[in-house]
C-alpha cells in the first residue's frame, strides 16, 4: 500500500477533496449491500495507534478496514510497552515491522502523527491529534453536507462551541471553505482560539443573531477534559447562550440541519428533541 499521508484538511485543494468525496460515496454503497464488503485492501493491514479514548472514531476505522478486506492491527496504550518506558518512535517502528501497511495515529500531543509519518514508511492517516486536526471527521463532515446540498458553494454554516480546543472544528472550516462553504464561529471569546483572525470564517458571539441565516449548525461540546469548562460562568449560562434548545430548532429554516462529531451531551449543547429530531445528522 502506497500513497500520501492524511494528516490535516488545511491546505488539501479542491480536486483533491472532491475526489476523496466521490470514492467516500462509492464505498459508503459498499455498506448497504447484503455482503458489505469489497477486496479493494485484501492482503494489507491497518494498524489502529489510540492513546485517546475512542468510541467512534476507532470503530469507523475498524469497520471500513474490514469492509475493504484488510486485517486490522488494534493497539492500546494501557497494555503495551509504552507503559514500561517504551518511545513513541519504537513503537510506531515495531507495529510497521509487524506488517502494518497503514497506520492510524490518534494522540493528545499536537503533532504526534506527523513524526510517525517521518519515522514510518508507510502511510499514516491523523486519527486527531490533541487540539489541532482531525481530517477524516472534517471529511465525513463534509461527505455528509454535499449528500445534503449536492454541493458546497454558497452553503451557510455555524460552527458553535469550544472551538478553541476542537481538532474537529480546525478541520471542518478548512474542508468547508475550500469547497465554497461560508462558515461562521459562534462562541464565547474565551472559546475562539486566538489565531482565527487569519482563518477562512466569521465569527459572532450570539447565536441568536445567526439561526434564521444558515443552512447547517455545526455543534460542538465543551471539552471540559482540555481545560474548556474553565472558561465560560456555568453550564447553565452557556446552554442559555449556545445550547441549541428546542426554541432555537424552531427558529430554524426549515430544511437547515444540525450535526455534531460527537459525544453529545444533551441537555447542554443539544437538547433530546433536537438530538433525535430527523434533521440532526448525526447518526
Amino acid at each position: 500500500m502506497t500513497g500520501p499521508h492524511l494528516l490535516s484538511t488545511e491546505g488539501l485543494e479542491r480536486p483533491i477533496l472532491e475526489s476523496l468525496l466521490r470514492d467516500a460515496a462509492e464505498f459508503r454503497d459498499v455498506l448497504d449491500r447484503p455482503i458489505p464488503k469489497v477486496p479493494a485492501l485484501r492482503g494489507k493491514t491497518v494498524a489502529t495507534m489510540f492513546f485517546e479514548p475512542s468510541t467512534r472514531t476507532r470503530m469507523s476505522f475498524e469497520r471500513a478496514a474490514r469492509a475493504l478486506s484488510a486485517d486490522t492491527l488494534s493497539f492500546s496504550p494501557g497494555s503495551s510497552s509504552l507503559s514500561k518506558g517504551e518511545s513513541l518512535k519504537d513503537t510506531a517502528l515495531t507495529i510497521e515491522a509487524m506488517g502494518a501497511d497503514l497506520i492510524v495515529v490518534r494522540h493528545k500531543s499536537t503533532g504526534a502523527p506527523w513524526r510517525v509519518a517521518e519515522w514510518c514508511s508507510v502511510p499514516v492517516v491523523n486519527g486527531g491529534d490533541g487540539a489541532h486536526q482531525h481530517p477524516t471527521q472534517g471529511l465525513l463532515d463534509c461527505l455528509t453536507l454535499t449528500q445534503r446540498f449536492g454541493a458546497l458553494d454558497g452553503v451557510r454554516v455555524a460552527i458553535v462551541g469550544d472551538i478553541r480546543h476542537s481538532r474537529v472544528a480546525r478541520s471542518d472550516i478548512f474542508a468547508f471553505a475550500t469547497l465554497g462553504a461560508e462558515v461562521t464561529l459562534v462562541a464565547p471569546p474565551t472559546l475562539l482560539p486566538h489565531d482565527v483572525a487569519g482563518w477562512p470564517v466569521t465569527t459572532s458571539h450570539d447565536l441568536d443573531d445567526v439561526l434564521t441565516e444558515v443552512d447547517a449548525v455545526y455543534l460542538l461540546r465543551v471539552q471540559s477534559e482540555r481545560g474548556g469548562a474553565s472558561l465560560f460562568p456555568s453550564v447553565a449560562e452557556y446552554r442559555s447562550r449556545f445550547g441549541m434548545t428546542e426554541s432555537r430548532f424552531n427558529a430554524l429554516k426549515p430544511d437547515t440541519v444540525v450535526l455534531h462529531p460527537g459525544p453529545m451531551i444533551r441537555g447542554i449543547e443539544i437538547d433530546d428533541a433536537v438530538a433525535d429530531h430527523p434533521r440532526c445528522l448525526v447518526l
